[in-house]
């Protein structure tokens, strides 16, 4: 049995990257999750091709999303306009994570967060 690693407090500006993501991914507002990316955004999910840019993006989206999926970070750098965070994700009131995820964010000109890359898998051994 792994350990399961403690959650860190972000600061508030990270901390609503993964906010904004769980109420968009609850609500299957693709166009929501999209906006939270980077124009030139990836999206690296296991067993599918690399998509890059917001079109892509919502086609990778579209028909995903709609559980109570639960984010928490399990560590985070950022410094002047890029940023990193590290964390795990589950559903629900399930106990314990289901996967993890890394996100690499810029901070654009407004002073918001978005994210450069979204890469995620589960923490299932293959079946």
């Amino acid at each position: 049995m792994i350990d399961t690693l403690p959650s860190v407090p972000l600061p508030p500006a990270l901390d609503r990257v993964l906010r904004d993501y769980e109420r968009a991914w609850r609500a299957r507002d693709v166009s929501a999750l999209v906006a939270l990316f980077t124009e030139d955004g990836f999206v690296l999910q296991p067993g599918r091709a690399p998509a890059r840019g917001r079109a892509a993006l919502a086609r990778v989206y579209a028909g995903q999303g709609g559980g109570a999926l639960r984010l928490r970070a399990l560590a985070y750098a950022h410094a002047d306009t890029v940023g990193y965070l590290i964390g795990a994700y589950g559903y629900g009131d399930a106990p314990g994570d289901e996967g993890k995820f890394t996100l690499t964010l810029r901070r654009v000109r407004d002073g918001r967060w978005l994210i450069a890359s979204d890469m995620d898998n589960g923490s299932k051994p293959p079946g």
